[in-house]
């Protein structure tokens, strides 16, 4: 040990100016170890070091980490000055490193130090015991910290700026890693300690003596440009890989792929709301959370619940990827552990609010009632969507595996709204989420576990405990492995396939190369995804080779669409494509990544075996669907989400009772050809009665229930975007020929289809998935055995064959088609068309190519009940993390599967009239058709 001596003696006369904010510069100086004004780099960066008490490669880094700051000290204008001079340590008052009042509020402007701050910042600690014998003493480790960081910037409110946070992780996490005391999450920075060091720039002795004990060495002049050029280099890397919302979308290539894509502000709302939608809260929780046996993400659920957020944390612990907090900002809704919990929580999840008025009768006491099995749990507090499957079997050799996690219809079909701070919830409407972003940050969560140092021993810790041998963390460290491995190669398969593949393009009329369009918030290609699942991935994974050919570009995505109400219509789809509810229940399942086996190499009995649970699919269909319209008149099951004009006080959410009246008649003279008349208003059923739904003719009876067939119209005649309704027109897939699929033997025997003959190992993807699901869905009926009298009642009356388009057929109605569907809730649509491509009611009211061309989704932006959707500006800039839908792309050619055109109020409907469905309307005939469209 070195002699005490040679410290140099503390002097308190040591003036540190009150333009130095930051305490450990204030202590360096106030102790003499430099100098209160400019200090050459090289000395600050090894003083530095030598009080962290590093040594070797840690010890080097520290001296990089430091010297990139300290360039950026005195501002970017001032990195030549700090390179050749040193950094300013009296002009750093203003500078990138102050926090403007942001921070602490400790130090003041004036130097002073403010004893109340100080106990603040005690407050977010607690007592621990002293390592070195000295009893229990306040104090706060890394986590309280990092509660104390983000309460200083809630404080801040709109005075804090987005790059604030990076300045306090070089902080109070930097004096925790050389202040503090203990080891690993016991290790704790002492109040004491932070007082003396404000109060009289003093270090604690064991810090003082790390610094004296070694002598700083000036380093040459070239060393000194080098050492600048790699900390700058190094600071741009770390803080792009540490705060990659603001920097990945600047970073070019493959190095944007090695930063998790960027990611909304999450903002906490004041108050949330359920609307009353005819379920009871049990009902909606179990929705939320029943497996339909699907294995979403790529790992187990104790796998998923121990993987780090993809972003580099030098001083404290990165967040976890499934904190409610890190999903909600791709999206999804935060729900609670159980709905068996006091009111004060439920409310905090916004369900005890609309429970107060009426508690809506459980299902399983409705007539006929929904045996639903158990009440799902989500003991994790997952968000909505998010469902743990249990004792799930391999499907190829029967061995029950690991727990798994995976997404459920509720994930893509459980909306919200926000106002002012409020947000609202219903059940069955678009979600707004991103599940490509999130597909991406699982993928390089897995990644970084395995190669950021440090992770995969937190991770292993988490799964196998802190006690697991040798062995065992290596076996896991080689299946986490396996499917990282398995990842990267998909993917590079998928972009290879992709970049030797073409598409007709119906605007053009040409041959061009396939590319995503991307999807980003509220938007999902979800036909394209479930023949890439089913024809090409699953196919890989039972053992398969060549099916990548199957791959399609993701190049068709459309807004989620609403499920209420779909059980009584005859075709759920945009494109009306699958009029079976179980095949379209279940072909969402396989999509959203059910394990499928398609293996010959495996027991013939496991052949078509899946993951699926068709119990629950079938029960979610009952939940959804409630008692028979007929001879009622009315909805039951999932009802549409009511206009919330009772929860917000605003007047903008009142509703106009005169423009109600003149909307009606409007709706009954250019709405109805096509949505037909409203399903909830009695009113227009008695002024309009030859338009009335319940009086249509179009209520078509399959087996002992009506079921509405909606008007479908040509894609060619309504001139919105044909990608969509492209994809089971055009797209064909190839398959092996002893899975025996033979579509038009097949459905031709079970459902009378009349298919012409079809090849078994070459067919349209329309067939090939209704074959592939069906034959699936009866194995899985099967294996659960179910009594053949139950399977035929869940599997009804309606059949599994393609449409046949228009009934009778109309010779303006060309094939392919888009449905339209009853208005009921369409307030809580937007954005609309089927593409989510036009932002508000207002909008879709309006001549097409008055609509906006370019404007931003997600990131919590606020709804317009004017009107109704989003007010947006064309081309307006995005917010961090917020995706953008364009009609064009940079280079000013048309986005596929992106135009905004069709459905256009602007003329007289005629023949080589495309796209146009109505005459011009006035200003005040567009609101009042929207304020009547709000009550349905």
């Amino acid at each position: 040990m070195n002699d005490p001596a040679s410290k140099p003696p503390f002097d308190p006369s040591i003036q540190v100016s009150p333009d130095n904010p930051c305490p450990f510069l204030r202590g360096l100086v106030g102790e003499g170890f430099v100098d209160g004004g400019t200090v050459p780099i090289g000395k600050l960066s090894q003083t530095i070091a030598n009080a962290s008490g590093d040594k070797g490669l840690m010890k080097t880094v520290a001296r990089v980490e430091t010297r990139g700051i300290a360039l950026i000290a005195n501002g970017f204008g001032h990195i030549l000055k700090s390179i050749f001079s040193g950094a300013q340590l009296d002009a750093l008052r203003g500078g990138p490193l102050d926090k403007r009042g942001a921070g602490s509020r400790i130090l003041g402007v004036d130097g002073k130090v403010n004893e109340e701050q100080i106990a603040r910042l005690a407050s977010f600690g607690r007592d621990y015991s002293d390592p070195n014998g000295g009893g229990t003493e306040p104090g706060i480790n890394a986590s309280e910290i990092q509660s104390y960081m983000r309460d200083n910037l809630k404080r801040a409110g709109s005075a804090a700026r987005w790059y604030y946070r990076i300045l306090m992780q070089f902080e109070w996490p930097i004096l925790l890693k050389i202040m503090g005391k203990g080891e690993g999450e016991n290790r704790y920075l002492a109040i004491a300690d932070v007082r003396t060091l404000f109060n009289e720039r003093k270090f604690p002795e064991r810090i003082t003596q790390r610094i004296v004990s070694q002598p700083v060495k000036p380093p040459s002049l070239i060393l000194r440009v080098a050492g600048g050029l790699v900390a700058a280099l190094l600071v741009f890397g770390v803080v792009a890989l540490r705060f990659p919302d603001q920097f990945q979308p600047m970073l070019p290539g493959i190095l944007g792929d090695l930063v998790a894509p960027p990611l909304p502000k999450l903002v906490e709302p004041r108050a949330a709301y359920w609307l009353e939608q005819n379920w009871a809260l049990e009902d909606r929780h179990w929705f939320h959370h029943a497996s339909q046996g699907t294995a979403t993400f790529p790992v187990p659920y104790s796998w998923f619940m121990a993987l780090e957020q993809p972003r580099l944390h030098f001083f404290a612990k990165p967040g976890m990827l499934h904190d409610s907090d890190h999903l909600q900002r791709f999206g999804f809704i935060p729900s609670p552990q159980t709905i068996n919990t006091d009111d004060a929580t439920l409310r905090r999840f916004g369900y005890a609010n609309v429970y107060d008025k009426t508690k809506p009768i459980p299902a399983r006491l409705w007539d006929p009632p929904v045996n639903w099995g158990a009440q799902a749990e989500n003991v994790d507090g997952l968000p909505v969507g998010f469902a743990r499957m249990t004792g799930v079997p391999d499907p190829a050799t029967g061995q029950v595996g690991e727990d798994r996690i995976g997404l459920t219809c509720a994930a893509c079909h459980t909306g919200q709204i926000h106002y002012k701070g409020i947000d609202v919830r219903f059940d069955g409407g678009p979600a707004m989420t991103d599940l490509r972003k999130l597909e991406v940050t699982t993928g390089l969560s897995i990644a970084y576990t395995l190669l950021v140092p440090g992770r995969f021993t937190r991770f292993a810790d988490r799964v196998l405990g802190p006690s697991a041998s040798d062995a065992d963390r290596d076996a896991l460290k080689q299946k986490l492995r396996t499917i990282s491995t398995f990842l990267i190669d998909w993917e590079k398969t998928y972009a290879k396939t992709i970049d030797g593949k073409t598409r007709f393009n119906e605007k053009t009329k040409r041959e061009e190369k396939q590319q995503d369009t991307e999807e980003g918030y509220g938007r999902l290609d979800a036909l394209n995804r479930i023949g890439n699942q089913v024809f090409a991935q699953d196919m890989t994974i039972s053992g398969l080779s060549g099916f990548e050919k199957n791959l399609h570009a993701k190049d068709a995505p459309v807004s989620f669409p609403p499920i209420w109400t779909v059980p009584w219509l005859k075709f759920a789809q945009y494109d009306a494509s699958i009029e079976q509810p179980l095949i379209r229940n279940a072909g969402e399942a396989l999509g959203v990544t059910a394990l499928l086996n398609l293996s010959d190499n495996t027991p013939k009995d496991t052949l078509f075996r899946s993951s699926m649970d068709i119990k629950n699919l079938n029960w979610i269909e009952d939940l959804l669907k409630g008692s028979a319209p007929y001879p009622k008149k009315q909805l039951s099951g999932l009802t549409s989400p009511k206009w919330p004009s009772d929860i917000f006080g605003d007047n903008a959410w009142k509703i106009d009772g005169e423009r109600v009246k003149n909307g009606r008649k409007l709706y009954a003279q250019i709405c109805v050809e096509c949505h037909l008349g409203p399903v909830n208003d009695p009113v227009f059923d008695t002024e309009f009665p030859d338009q009335s739904i319940w009086s249509s003719p179009r209520w078509e009876t399959i087996g002992k229930d009506k079921f509405l067939n909606e008007v479908q119209k040509s894609v060619k005649g309504m001139g919105t975007d044909p990608a969509q309704a492209s994809v089971l027109e055009t797209r064909t897939v190839q398959v092996p020929g002893f899975l025996k699929l033979d579509p038009t033997q097949n459905l031709n025997a079970w459902w009378s289809c009349n298919l012409p003959d079809v090849s078994s190992t070459d067919m349209p993807y329309s067939l090939g998935l209704m074959v592939l699901v069906d034959i699936v869905s009866r194995k899985a009926m099967d294996d659960a055995k179910i009594d053949p009298k139950v399977q035929q009642a869940w599997w009804g009356e309606r059949k599994n064959c393609p449409n046949p388009g228009p009934q009778p057929p109309e010779a303006k109605e060309p094939r392919p088609w888009y449905r339209a569907r009853p208005l009921n809730g369409v307030w809580a649509t937007a954005p609309y068309l089927h593409n989510g491509s036009v932002p508000s009611l207002y909008w879709m009211l309006s001549p097409a190519a008055e609509r906006p061309k370019s404007f931003c989704m997600g990131g919590g932006r606020d709804y317009d009940p004017k009107q109704v959707g989003f007010a947006v500006v064309d081309g307006e800039s995005c917010k961090t993390g917020q995706s953008r839908f364009s009609t064009r792309a940079s280079d000013g050619t048309e986005t596929f599967g992106n135009s905004n055109a069709g459905h256009s109020f602007d003329g007289t409907p005629a023949p080589g009239k495309d796209g146009t469905i109505g005459r011009v309307l006035k200003e005040q005939e567009r609101y009042d058709l929207i304020e009547y469209l709000k009550t349905l």
